[in-house]
């Protein structure tokens, strides 16, 4: 495993044909090429209903060069974990079984099929792309959709809760690897995903994947908007193997809080957060000023 791959060291080999369904600037479509890389030819993928599912298109057009299992919406885990019994069975070694499925479909619907995997063990990586929203059905809210962003089934102010952090709830699972990270930094990534294929046990990895359709801004912007979700620490990468939480990439050099921006130059960018009032942004910036406050203290020298 490369400690510390570059653009020019990423594996030349394309699992992702070119003229997929994907929207322009799609997060995912970035996201999806760069974590196949670090997977390999020795893949199967179970893949719930999503944007990914539109993206990956109908035998015998699909976009993935990849054996991929399509399943219901609730039952990517479940699936995943059947495809391991099934390996197993066979006597088949050294295949890595990835469950890929949007926010939707991991913090809502499939939440249960993951936490059930996730208590047993499942050797698989479960990778979330996380667009904040049902965005291939039309917007709707999600389980991690923000507080404040609108969708076509939120109030006119925008979704009153706050995002549901998915990544906390497998931390207390206890599995041996979770990891965040945004399809922004896509070396950070390929970093991830790889790492992850060398542990054994359930692997989860939370994805930040722009959404130009979903969040509202011209799609040439999706790497600067996926950057700023990250630099004003309203989306925040780190690693956790076994218990041991460490900031990563961008983040980590955010421990100098004078480099943090103001999360007002994140807003403004996506009409969805265009009814967000100022004193609603206000508390936007006090909830990560004491997240980061809390981190400063955490791994002050």
């Amino acid at each position: 495993m490369q400690s510390k791959p570059t653009i020019l060291t990423l594996p030349e080999e394309e699992f992702v044909h070119p003229g997929n369904r994907a929207c322009s600037g799609c997060g995912l479509g970035i996201a999806y090429r760069i974590g196949l890389k670090a997977l390999g030819k020795d893949t199967i993928l179970v893949v719930p209903p999503s944007c990914l599912t539109v993206l990956q298109g109908l035998y015998p057009v699909a976009a993935t060069k990849l054996p991929s299992l399509n399943v219901t919406f609730a039952s990517t885990a479940a699936a995943a974990s059947g495809v391991l019994a099934a390996l197993k069975s066979l006597g088949r070694e050294g295949i890595t079984v990835v469950g890929w499925a949007g926010d939707g479909g991991t913090s809502d619907i499939g939440l249960q099929s993951l936490s059930g995997a996730a208590e047993r063990g499942e050797d698989f990586i479960y990778i979330c792309y996380d667009n904040e929203g049902y965005m291939n059905t039309g917007v709707q809210r999600s389980g991690t959709t923000p507080i404040g962003a609108l969708t076509t089934n939120t109030p006119i102010f925008g979704k009153a809760q706050d995002k549901k952090n998915v990544p906390a709830i497998m931390r207390a699972h206890e599995i041996p690897y979770v990891a965040t990270s945004c399809s922004a930094y896509p070396l950070d990534l390929f970093t991830k995903i790889e790492k992850a294929k060398t542990i054994r046990g359930t692997k989860y990895i939370h994805i930040l994947t722009p959404c130009p359709p979903g969040w509202g801004y011209d799609p040439r912007y999706t790497v600067k908007v996926g950057k700023l979700a990250v630099e004003t620490g309203m989306y925040d990468l780190y690693e956790i193997e076994n218990g041991e939480f460490k900031l990563t990439g961008a983040s980590r050099k955010l421990l100098d809080k004078r480099k943090l921006l103001p999360v007002e130059a994140y807003l403004k960018m996506q009409t969805r957060f265009k009814t967000m009032r100022d004193e609603h942004i206000k508390q936007v910036q006090d909830r990560i000023n004491k997240r980061w406050d809390a981190y400063l203290e955490r791994f002050k020298e």
